[in-house]
Order: C-alpha cells, then structure tokens, then sequence
C-alpha cells in the first residue's frame, strides 16, 4: 500500500508540450490508489485533450472558470483547492510560473492554486534559455518561499532542438518526489523498524514439523502500519499466507527459529526499533531424521531441546533500540507478562490472553493490553488486528 492510497491528488496541466507525459502521470497516481481530478489552462488543451485525461482520471476535467455548457454555472475553485490533498502542477510553464509568483488569477488553475491548503509541487517545463533566465530563476525563487515545492526539471533534448536543462521531470521522478515528500513529514520518517512475525516450524523429519497456529496477521497489521506512518520495516516472518505490499516493507521468509535469529542478529545492529511478534516455538527435536519416519505400532518419542529465545538474546545486545515484546498467556497473565520485561531487557510488552473471546490466533480481531517498564498498564478493548496494530504504533510513538 502507497502513502498515496486514498489521497486526492489534484493534477493542474499548463501549456506545453511536456503535456503529453500527463496522461502517465495521472495513471500512475491511480495505480497507486489516489483518486485525481485534472484542471487544465485554456491553451494547454492545444497539446492534450480534456477527454484523454478525463478518461483516465474518471472525472471531468476543468479548464475554465464557468460551466461550459452553462456559462451562469461556476467550477468552484474554492472546493477544488480544499478537495485536493496534493496538488501537483506538471507542467508548469514559465508564464504559469510567473503568474503563481505574482498572484495572478486569469483562468481556473491559477485561482484554485491560490486556494489551494494542501502540499503543492510544481514541475518547470521550458526551454533552456528560459529556465536560466533571471526572471524565472526569481519567480522560482518566490514559490519556494511560499512553501511550493519544487520537482527540478532534467537535463536532454528539448523540444527546440536544444540540450540542456528544462524538460519536465519524467513521471516516476515526480511521483518519486512527491512520495518521498510526503513520508518525510510522517511521524516514524526515517525510523528503521524490525519485526519478527508468524510461527516457526521445528523440523522433525523432512515432512513433519513441530509449530503452532500463528497465521502472522497480526505481525503483518503492524508492519503495515509502521510502513503506512513512513517506517522501514524489515520484516521477518515464518510460514504464513499474508501478503505485504508496502514499498516500506522489506520481507525476509523464514521457516524454523534459527532461521529467523540468524536474519534478526545480522539486521538488529542497525535498527531504531525492533517488535518481536513472531510466536517462535520454545522446543525443536534434538535430532532432525534425514529420511520420513515410517508409522510403527509402538509409540514414538522425540526427543527435544530448547530453542534459543531471540526476544532474550536481542535483549541482551540491546545498546540504543527500543525492544518491544509480545505475550501471550492462559494463566497469570499480567504478572507473567510483567517478569518478561524485566528478563528481556523491553521497553513494553503488548499482552493477548487466549482466554479472551476473539483473541489469539487466526482471528482477525484481537484484545490486547500494554504493559510498559514502569509496569503501567494500557487495557484496548476488542478490535481488528488493523486498529490493534495502530494502537501499539501510536503508543511506540509516544516513547520515540
């Protein structure tokens, strides 16, 4: 999931013949999950049509500051500037430039930019000569320091014939930007988050497995939680079905707990948090048979050994990292909760008890509490593991 999901991205197109990459910019803010309305200058409707764009936009595209078929009919600019959470401008010529700079207001994507409450990047789009020209350089200058936020231009063939700077950015570049905007001003920008999730599977013979019924749904909530709040997650999770799809989300699949101690011991070095919701198992055979073990008539005995606690051993190596635990108890559930804490070096534990109805594994909802190093206890009611994930980040932001 993008950070632009759900985001209304509001795309201004002036006249230029950068104009033809527009219609990729507005499908790949689509694909991405944001909904886009197109407002165009009069003129730039020479280099691309209002039905292309409205086409794949699904929307109407605007262009002029009354109703086409309806001249005492009036687009508001007002709404579209409030509607928009990004407004992106690309191209922006260098008389669409220049207007911004000064407030000038003569057709509907001026007077909507001026309206506008939401981030706005703008992306030049002239011939060398004009970029370098002092003028433009000032007028750029102003939109900066109005808060505007410029997508630079690239360096190629221009439409003049001409090499040099002033073509607009390519699409991925301008969607790259604004991305990488927007997550700088999430809370966990920059935050470097490992996360163990799912079971493990302790090998018996090459078809059997000592395990548990983790499905990591609630590992994979969180992950997509810390990711969606500008987090890089690095995700290590046992067998499970889930699927992650967050740029922000690194997966590393693993299978047994030595498996995943390895993975978590070569990336915990350079981690700011580390949550361990993975239900690793407490026992492996000691012995591994290399062939399937054929049914006898006499009963089997495995013989097993401890498996290395992570949580602990992480703990221990624990220099800067905030370390947060999970637990899940039948019995003594608090006091259980709380003594792990203190034995693995954690800066608060999120607690599930299986005698909860709705809680535990393969459910989608889960009831949690939040024990922390002082042993204060924040108690959540029942909820999906999405809001359950939302309520340990919130709280892991609150300590950062």
């Amino acid at each position: 999931m993008s950070v632009l999901n759900g985001q209304n991205v509001l795309l201004g197109i002036s006249a230029s013949i950068a104009a033809y990459k527009s219609a990729e910019l507005v499908r790949s803010f689509i694909k991405l999950g944001a909904n886009v309305r197109v407002v165009q200058t009069p003129s730039s409707k020479e280099f691309i049509t209002p039905l292309t764009l409205s086409t794949l936009s699904k929307n109407p595209v605007l262009s002029t500051l009354t109703k086409e078929e309806d001249k005492d009919v009036w687009n508001n600019h007002v709404e579209l500037g409030l509607w928009a959470h990004i407004f992106v401008i690309a191209p922006a010529s260098s008389n669409t430039i220049s207007k911004m700079a000064s407030g000038e207001c003569d057709n509907l994507l001026l007077t909507t930019y001026m309206s506008a409450k939401c981030p706005v990047f703008f992306a030049p789009a002239m011939d060398l000569d004009m970029y370098k020209h002092p003028s433009t350089t000032s007028n750029i200058e102003k939109l900066l320091s109005y808060g505007n936020f410029l997508i630079p231009p690239g360096e190629g063939e221009l439409a003049s014939g001409l090499v040099g700077k002033g073509r607009m950015a390519e699409t991925e570049e301008i969607v790259s930007f604004v991305i990488d905007q927007l997550y700088s001003n999430l809370p966990l920008s920059g935050k470097k988050v490992l996360l163990t999730a799912g079971p493990t599977y302790e090998a018996i013979d090459p078809v059997r497995f000592i395990g548990n019924h983790s499905s990591g749904k609630m590992g994979v909530a969180i992950a997509n939680s810390l990711a969606s709040l500008g987090a890089k997650v690095e995700l290590v999770i046992g067998p499970s079905k889930e699927i992650t799809e967050h740029p922000n989300i690194n997966r590393t699949d693993v299978v047994s707990s030595s498996q995943m101690l390895k993975a978590c011991d070569s990336l915990f070095d350079k981690m700011d948090v580390v949550i361990s919701a993975a239900a690793v198992a407490d026992y492996k055979p000691k012995n591994v048979a290399s062939s399937k073990i054929k049914k006898k008539e006499q009963s089997l005995n495995i013989d097993l050994e401890p498996t290395i606690d992570i949580l602990k051993h992480l703990g221990e190596k624990k220099t800067k990292q905030v370390l947060i635990g999970f637990a899940l108890e039948t019995d003594n559930e608090e006091e259980n909760a709380k003594s792990k804490i203190v034995k693995k070096n954690l800066d608060f534990i999120v607690l599930n008890s299986l005698n909860d109805k709705g809680a535990g594994f393969k459910h989608d909802t889960n009831k949690i509490s939040i024990i922390d190093k002082h042993n204060i206890v924040y108690r959540f009611e029942l909820k999906s593991k999405d809001e359950v994930a939302n309520d340990i980040v919130t709280h892991l932001i609150k300590i950062l």
